[in-house]
């Protein structure tokens, strides 16, 4: 998040109004809903996530152990069994669409 001085950004007559609510305060202007990103899609985390439990997902089914997969993708079993059941109601969903 950027800091800006008003001075440098506003008109002089919104900063005087501005001044009204808060005088020599912060405040936090949201970017606009279009603009906003949902978490990991600026970074490519939530593409390599989706990517990765497809993955362990395919190799599942094809017979790979989950102790295994655990052990290949530095996660717990307990992870690996949530991954494999939320990638089984994913493939349900596409499924029936």
């Amino acid at each position: 998040m950027k800091y800006y001085n008003t001075e440098n950004v506003l008109p002089e007559k919104l900063i005087t109004l501005i001044q009204e609510y808060i005088d020599g305060g912060y405040i936090y202007i949201p970017k606009k809903q279009e603009t906003h990103k949902a978490w990991g899609e600026k970074s490519g985390t939530k593409s390599y996530l989706r990517k990765r439990n497809q993955t362990i997902f395919c190799r599942y089914q094809s017979g790979v152990s989950t102790p295994q997969l655990a052990k290949e993708n530095y996660l717990s079993e307990s992870s690996i069994r949530r991954i494999v059941s939320q990638e089984k109601r994913r493939a349900s969903v596409r499924a029936q669409v």
